[in-house]
């Protein structure tokens, strides 16, 4: 496993490229590309890492990832079993903000749509009120030909320019991101714990990944990621842990905490509360207010 310098499939004379997704699931190495991505998951879920941030990702998220962050759209474990009729359906418009587009981004009247492309070097989700009206535009912009699609293009970005509420997502942009070596790393370690988040994972595992000694490990984990190891792996195990309670996948609240990789009902409790600011109960008393 590696970051992997990615090629988006492209002709050199297409400066918008769109490319839509219908497979078992989604792309599983952490990469990276020159190109800024637009992403609308419009089937699948799973776990989204960019840069440092992780979270869940699920159908009609939209998100916009900065140029040459490292990024994974990690799909849940069912999506990889040898039997599973499981699909995932994504619709993602690259371009390359350099270049090119650096010229039409200099223009006077383009300059709320600078500002934004700028911004997204931190990786952005667009908020849910947002993702009709953006999904309806990414579908013109990919039923349009020729000049017309870049057209459509810039008008997309202008209306994703005039949304409020974005959601930054990493705390460190693309430009002090992983180098390949580090890259390396990181992808080991990453697709090592989602793999083994139910189990008791120790230092010296998770480090024996990385070849470094569990102290040179969690320095070089906090380096790179402005966070502790255990608490990347606590927010992995929420983040299933909230996919099991909104799916009713559980016997009790205890249950889930076991399945999560939690040692008791307690510290699952107080994690879960100082990582999503509920209660499980809570957490799901809300989630059923919002479907009911």
């Amino acid at each position: 496993m590696r970051v992997i310098e990615f090629t988006i499939p492209v002709a050199k004379e297409n400066s918008v490229v769109v490319q839509e997704d219908k497979m078992p699931h989604f792309y599983n190495h952490l990469h990276r590309h020159n190109e800024t991505q637009i992403t609308w998951v419009i089937k699948g879920e799973g776990t989204l890492i960019a840069g440092n941030y992780m979270q869940r990702f699920k159908e009609g998220d939209i998100y916009v990832l900065g140029a040459n962050q490292p990024h994974i759209f990690k799909s849940d474990p069912g999506y990889f079993e040898k039997q599973s009729k499981k699909e995932v359906h994504g619709l993602t418009i690259f371009f390359n903000p350099g270049g090119f587009f650096n010229t039409i981004l200099n223009l006077p009247e383009t300059k709320s749509i600078k500002k934004f492309v700028t911004e997204t070097s931190y990786g952005l989700q667009l908020p849910s009120s947002g993702q009709e009206r953006i999904a309806k535009e990414m579908l013109r912009v990919k039923n349009s030909k020729q000049g017309f699609r870049l057209a459509s293009f810039i008008n997309l970005l202008q209306d994703m320019a005039s949304i409020k509420g974005w959601k930054t997502l990493a705390t460190i942009s693309a430009a002090n991101s992983f180098t390949d070596q580090e890259g390396l790393r990181m992808n080991d370690v990453y697709q090592y714990t989602m793999a083994h988040y139910p189990e008791n994972i120790t230092l010296k595992q998770v480090a024996d990944i990385a070849f470094l000694t569990p102290q040179a490990f969690c320095r070089y984990f906090k380096k790179h990621t402005r966070k502790t190891y255990i608490a990347f792996l606590s927010e992995i195990r929420i983040s299933e842990a909230c996919k099991k309670i909104i799916a009713g996948d559980f016997d009790s609240i205890s249950s889930v905490a076991y399945d999560t990789g939690f040692s008791s009902a307690v510290s699952f409790n107080r994690v879960f509360k100082k990582i999503t600011g509920k209660s499980p109960k809570q957490y799901l008393r809300e989630y059923n207010q919002k479907v009911d």
